[in-house]
């Protein structure tokens, strides 16, 4: 079998989660014998996968249908997430929402990465059998290396001591910025780090002036980096604190589970299947706490979870996340298939 992965806006998306989910989905084929193409005007496929929803994605549907391909969507957003990130989002949240159903309904089947997720979707009335499968991780990628760890203390002039919270993510009041921001504030004697970038007239003013003027000497907003300085990150810091309200999995949180990181987050529904405070991470609902566990955490005062947290993200490898979407196109191109 042959699969069109489609993947609209790369340039725009590239610096998000959803651009390292079709990086991710190339490896993971590929890892799985899975011949694919990125070309939107092949006609030789099988199942159009696709992973966007701007008008590119409504025709490349409407012309797959035509050619009586099959059709799987890759369902990386929901009204849940789009709120509180841009200008005016929780406004046409609603609106939004809708948008995505008519998008979504179109598909044969659905793949979401978490079961929270897809739960969110069985809530918007979806008929479409839905696998929850994880965006995946590479391991390889993020294996901790003491050369990039000291390029990355290097490049921010970290002192050997320095204690180091990092966070990666969109500038999004949805991520916990306000809170990341508040935190630090009453720890002066950690350094925080917030890798991430999004076009600031995008974003409201609140958090715009945050970024720009408004936050505390010992928090620091880089912008988007790659390669190894942020891999190095990773695994150098003393801590990846991800204070996300609302996510459908979290890629970054895989990110850091991979690079033998220990993992701070808040506690919210996306992680209950996965993740368990104490075991493979550290959790907290309010700032109170989470300044708390930050302190024992660096301190080493809590049992350590990373080798836990570790094996979370080998179960999400991406050679085990390309024999799920195996099972699932097979599923699909079954003639016994049926779309509900």
């Amino acid at each position: 079998m042959k699969i069109l992965l489609y993947f609209e806006g790369k340039r725009i998306l590239a610096k998000s989660g959803i651009g390292r989910a079709l990086e991710h989905q190339k490896r993971a084929l590929a890892a799985a014998g899975i011949e694919y193409t990125l070309d939107p005007n092949c006609i030789d496929y099988d199942i159009l996968h696709i992973n966007t929803y701007g008008i590119g994605s409504y025709r490349m549907i409407a012309k797959a249908r035509r050619m009586g391909k099959k059709v799987i969507y890759h369902t990386h957003s929901t009204e849940e997430d789009f709120r509180n990130s841009f200008i005016g989002s929780n406004q046409v949240a609603p609106l939004f929402k809708r948008y995505l159903i008519s998008h979504y309904s179109k598909a044969d089947c659905l793949i979401t990465p978490t079961v929270y997720s897809k739960e969110i979707l069985e809530g918007y009335g979806m008929k479409q059998p839905i696998a929850a499968i994880s965006n995946g991780i590479d391991l390889e990628k993020y294996r901790p290396d003491t050369r990039k760890e000291t390029l990355f203390r290097e490049y921010f002039k970290l002192a050997p001591e320095q204690k180091v919270v990092i966070c990666v993510g969109l500038f999004f009041k949805r991520k916990g910025l306000i809170d990341f921001v508040e935190i630090a504030k009453s720890m002066p004697d950690y350094t925080f780090i917030w890798f991430g970038h999004v076009n600031m007239l995008s974003i409201p003013k609140e958090i715009r002036e945050i970024v720009k003027k408004k936050h505390p000497d010992n928090v620091l907003f880089p912008g988007y980096i790659k390669g190894e300085i942020i891999e190095g990150a990773y695994s150098g810091a003393d801590l990846f604190f991800f204070p996300s309200y609302e996510e459908t999995e979290g890629i970054v949180v895989l990110e850091a589970l991979a690079s033998k990181q220990k993992v701070l987050t808040r506690d919210i529904p996306v992680y209950h299947d996965w993740l368990e405070s104490g075991i493979n991470c550290y959790m907290a609902s309010d700032n109170a706490g989470f300044k708390q566990h930050i302190q024992k955490i660096v301190d080493k005062q809590l049992p350590d979870t990373v080798e836990r947290g570790y094996q979370t993200a080998v179960r999400r490898s991406i050679s085990e996340i390309g024999q799920e979407l195996k099972l699932v196109y097979e599923q699909v191109l079954d003639e016994s298939y049926v779309k509900i």
